[in-house]
């Protein structure tokens, strides 16, 4: 059973959706014994970095996604604000994050021309191969809704890049954990190519 984590945040049905249309098992929950019990764990979402925490917080699950999920070697994925809680600090609400990747979160400079937040249709160019991205075609197009971006301390860490103003890093991995800015479950065939290679993957790099 894959265990998609229920932290009060909306867009959590359309990725359940998606990944009951691919076949696989899946569940919304808060529960941290069945999110323990996963074989595979998605932090989807959208919302704000310091209430995301919050609510992880008093529900128990931040604890459980470090310890019981990352730290125990379970394969992850974290989409759109998944992707940005993940790191130690995020500048949205200078909220303290996860802190199981190296980095930070910045919000996208105010430049003329450059709308905040990003909306819409952006390539990706894969920087190294990646289980997850197995099949999918280089600067192939997925959807975005973000006004911040994920700076990791470390650029092996980054396996997709993006640019919208400046280039950041859009897929970020390390170990069992695999996380993207983009939306997988709005993205059409490429993103549920993804997201199907996520729901097949046994946690290892390579």
């Amino acid at each position: 059973m894959i265990a998609i984590v229920d932290y009060r945040a909306g867009n959590l049905t359309s990725v359940l959706r998606a990944v009951r249309h691919l076949g696989h098992e899946a569940e919304i929950t808060d529960d941290p014994q069945k999110i323990r019990a996963a074989e595979r764990v998605i932090f989807p979402g959208v919302g704000a970095a310091g209430e995301t925490m919050s609510n992880l917080r008093k529900l128990a699950l931040d604890g459980v996604l470090r310890d019981d999920v990352f730290r125990a070697g379970k394969p992850m994925l974290g989409i759109c604000i998944g992707v940005q809680v993940i790191f130690e600090r995020s500048e949205e609400n200078d909220a303290q994050c996860l802190g199981l990747l190296p980095g930070e979160v910045r919000r996208f400079p105010a430049r003329s021309g450059l709308k905040v937040p990003q909306i819409g249709w952006n390539s990706v160019r894969q920087a190294r191969p990646h289980p997850i991205m197995q099949g999918v075609p280089d600067r192939a197009e997925f959807y975005f809704v973000n006004s911040y971006y994920p700076a990791p301390a470390r650029p092996e860490m980054v396996f997709g890049v993006t640019e919208y103003g400046r280039e950041f890093a859009s897929v970020v991995a390390s170990e069992n954990l695999v996380a993207t800015q983009f939306h997988l479950e709005k993205s059409g065939q490429v993103g549920l190519r993804m997201l199907d290679n996520f729901c097949r993957w046994n946690g290892k790099p390579c």
